[in-house]
């Protein structure tokens, strides 16, 4: 009944497009949260699909990892999303992907692991502001509660959607600024891209 409901749920928000795109995958959480009227996600936003051969579903050629984002019911745009890029230059492909769904006042934080682990920075973008900050061998899950100043412990007797509920709201609060680049800035600033198959065991 809660999986129904939710589904009913997420056609009245912004992630409704992004479900409809078949873009939401491998869900750790994709329902209510325990907030009322708010949907939550956690799992793999699709960013670029591999051309269709037959009806051989393929995934992504391109995909935002460890994703997470809250959606409220009758709102058209998303008020909290973070995810993980191989690339910074792929912060284009988020921004197009979430298009409508973007709004000046939401906190979208990516973590790119060819960024400078120094370097933390705000890139305005197709009318919202990107946080972007460094990974390397964390989670996006670790990195948000370290950002937020959030502790693990506290948040260990709550299921996935009260750590989503927990995290999201945090970040709706977070206002602490970082230096302001362009996208087309960040482009020159940002590392090789590490081949993710590398040190994997054949």
């Amino acid at each position: 009944m809660t999986a129904i409901l939710a589904l009913r749920e997420i056609d009245d928000t912004a992630l409704a497009r992004l479900e409809a795109e078949g873009r939401l995958l491998n869900p750790l959480h994709k329902a209510l949260t325990s907030k009322p009227g708010r949907v939550g996600f956690r799992g793999e936003l699709a960013l670029r699909f591999a051309p269709k051969l037959a009806d051989e579903a393929r995934p992504p050629e391109l995909s935002s990892a460890q994703a997470m984002a809250v959606a409220n019911v009758g709102e058209k745009h998303l008020p909290f999303f973070a995810g993980y890029l191989l690339s910074f230059e792929y912060l284009k492909d988020v921004a197009d992907v979430l298009g409508d769904t973007l709004s000046a006042g939401g906190k979208y934080f990516l973590f790119c692991n060819n960024i400078d682990l120094s370097k933390k920075y705000q890139v305005p973008y197709k009318g919202a502001m990107f946080y972007v900050l460094p990974i390397d061998e964390s989670t996006v899950y670790n990195e948000m509660l370290d950002l937020l100043y959030l502790e693990k412990n506290d948040l260990k007797k709550k299921d996935t959607a009260g750590k989503l509920d927990a995290v999201a709201d945090a970040a709706l609060k977070f206002n602490i600024t970082f230096d302001t680049i362009t996208y087309e800035e960040g482009l020159k600033l940002m590392g090789p891209v590490r081949n993710p198959n590398e040190n994997r065991p054949v």
